[in-house]
């Protein structure tokens, strides 16, 4: 049986731009949701700086999380986010101990 997938991935926005980052990112909420595999997405901000934020993830198996990088609304979203944050994100992928 496959092990489940934690993923955290953090993004930080460029100043003046948290408010749409933050839009960008919760408009792939809701699809990835219904995403076979998909067991947790949410959105979180750091509560003293609105610019750090993080999605927490939770996939059945490496190949739904596979499947969901190849979906349109995470391609829409990588698109939508370039000129709005510092870095790339860093997205980490860990397993239970």
């Amino acid at each position: 049986m496959a092990a489940t997938i934690h993923v955290i991935a953090r993004y930080v926005a460029k100043a003046g731009k948290e408010e749409q980052l933050q839009a960008a990112l919760l408009a792939a909420v809701a699809p990835t949701r219904r995403e076979l595999g998909c067991y947790q997405y949410d959105l979180l901000v750091n509560r003293t700086d609105p610019g750090d934020l993080c999605l927490v993830e939770r996939w059945d198996d490496e190949q739904a999380l596979d499947e969901h990088g190849h979906t349109p609304h995470i391609r829409a979203l990588r698109s939508a986010i370039t000129d709005l944050v510092e870095a790339p994100p860093d997205v980490r992928r860990y397993a239970l101990a």
